[in-house]
């Protein structure tokens, strides 16, 4: 088993250029493990489309299947220049949560940065909700796939590891929910800290940063007309609003390490 790790923003996955397994969900279980496996936030397979110019699709380290991820989609588009799959700067990626459109950076024959079509962005009237015996607000918002955004103050930003699986399974949410904490600097920029659905807390989410800047735009906390800077604990994203409402993502992919395993074990 040929295995690529790569990450966007400390967001890592494993990356096969091949068919999904049978057994996928297993194997990522296994592989995700960072004490027993190689250790990721999940697989990401970059398979053949019949409507793009290539197939994403993406599997969490418990074994679940995401619709789309901003970070994975962006070491996508690096994999594929640099290993010589594509020479396109601009390429069409077929999602679970639909096509999206990645425009690359190259200098040198690499890949520098890659920016995302995230699509629309739609964020729904705030609702309240329980957790921890505390009460927050929260706006739901959908990205493809769904988020909780709560803004709070710096404290606040400590709430994943104490209330993120919590809300993750909220009766609200009967499939789950990605929650990010917000907190609004005073230059504009956003903080944000994520629980990810189906693997905790993760150092960046790109749909979940998409979802804080749509959310702080439809609050106004943010002009919509400018540069919205989304800080992770793995470092910065950048979204800006195209007129037709679309929202593009712009950020780094890196490659951690390539490796060949003989046998996967079970622990």
């Amino acid at each position: 088993m040929k295995i690529t790790k790569m990450q966007g923003l400390g967001n890592d996955y494993l990356y096969f250029h091949e068919e999904v397994p049978a057994d996928v969900s297993d194997l990522s279980i296994l592989l995700s493990d960072r004490h027993y496996g190689v250790g990721s936030d999940g697989l990401i397979y970059i398979t053949e489309s019949q409507t793009a110019d290539f197939g994403m699709r993406i599997f969490n380290a418990d074994g679940s299947e995401a619709l789309m991820c901003g970070n994975g989609i962006r070491c996508v588009g690096k994999y594929i220049y640099e290993k010589g799959l594509s020479d396109k700067t601009d390429l069409l990626i077929e999602t679970r949560s639909g096509i999206r459109r990645l425009r690359l950076d190259v200098h040198e024959g690499k890949v520098t940065s890659v920016s995302v079509n995230m699509g629309t962005v739609t964020v729904s009237p705030a609702v309240t909700v329980e957790a921890g015996e505390q009460t927050y607000t929260l706006y739901p918002v959908s990205t493809g796939n769904p988020h909780a955004v709560i803004f709070t103050d710096e404290k606040g930003l400590s709430l994943p590891e104490k209330i993120g699986s919590l809300i993750e399974h909220h009766p609200l949410f009967p499939g789950g929910v990605n929650c990010e904490f917000v907190n609004v600097r005073n230059n504009g920029t956003l903080r944000m800290r994520v629980w990810e659905r189906g693997s905790g807390v993760t150092m960046a989410c790109g749909t979940g940063a998409a979802a804080s800047a749509a959310a702080a735009i439809f609050t106004g906390a943010v002009n919509e007309k400018g540069t919205v800077i989304v800080e992770l604990d793995g470092g910065i994203l950048e979204f800006t609003k195209a007129e037709n409402g679309e929202f593009w993502m712009k950020g780094p992919a890196e490659f951690v390490f390539e490796a060949e395993m003989e046998e996967v074990r079970k622990k």
